[in-house]
């Protein structure tokens, strides 16, 4: 599962997508069951991945994503 706040509507389009269970879908939490066949690129999965971190990590450890981009 992965907290998507930003880009949760378009990524819950996907067939192989779903709120999370418990009630954590209303908080932008997506369930992906992805084939192998399947897998996005890898880029889109590490801006899912960034994504996510950035959501839930602490603010100091998230801005230090920012700091290795520059």
């Amino acid at each position: 599962s992965l907290k998507l706040p930003g880009s949760c509507t378009e990524v819950l389009r996907r067939p192989d997508a779903e709120p999370t269970g418990y009630g954590l879908g209303r908080s932008g939490w997506v369930t992906l069951t992805i084939p192998s066949k399947s897998l996005p690129k890898q880029d889109v999965l590490e801006d899912w991945l960034e994504e996510s971190y950035q959501a839930v990590a602490p603010k100091k450890l998230a801005r230090m994503l920012d700091l290795d981009d520059e």
